[in-house]
């Protein structure tokens, strides 16, 4: 499983923290930035969301987390691209959820709003969790993607 992890400076630190984390636990990611705290200068959280979320509807990566200060920014940005389903996740629940019922693809978190050590649980269970494949379940996601035609 292929993971792109990138966030803007209101999540900097706790994108390293997940990063650290995950690559702890063998999680392949790659960082597509910003890679310094200091960091600002043409930091827009659009740019950041569309590039991952792009990089993910592609098939080059298979998971994406995408972080900014509350997480409903990038949140936004990345459900304007075809086939991404992200989901803005705030407890462990809606993380298992939104894998096994909406085969979501990529997490966004709030940098501002949420502790590294939920931040870190959370991810984990998004990554390890698989969708349930239901048939109630998959005609739901096939009812999402038809409004992107």
């Amino acid at each position: 499983m292929k993971i792109i992890i990138a966030s803007d400076h209101g999540a900097y630190e706790l994108k390293e923290a997940i990063r650290k984390y995950l690559t702890d636990k063998g999680f392949d990611l790659y960082d597509d930035g910003i890679y310094a705290d200091t960091d600002r200068t043409n930091c827009h959280y659009p740019e950041i969301a569309a590039k991952a979320a792009k990089r993910v509807a592609s098939g080059e990566f298979d998971y994406g987390i995408i972080l900014c200060g509350t997480g409903i920014g990038v949140s936004i940005t990345a459900n304007k691209i075809n086939g991404i389903r992200a989901a803005h996740v705030g407890c462990e629940y809606d993380a298992r959820y939104t894998r096994l019922h909406n085969d979501a693809n990529i997490l966004c978190i709030g940098g501002r709003t949420m502790g590294e050590g939920a931040a870190c649980e959370i991810a984990e269970i998004f990554l390890t969790t698989e969708f349930s494949h239901g048939e109630r379940h998959q005609k739901r996601i096939d009812m999402i993607a038809a409004l992107e035609k």
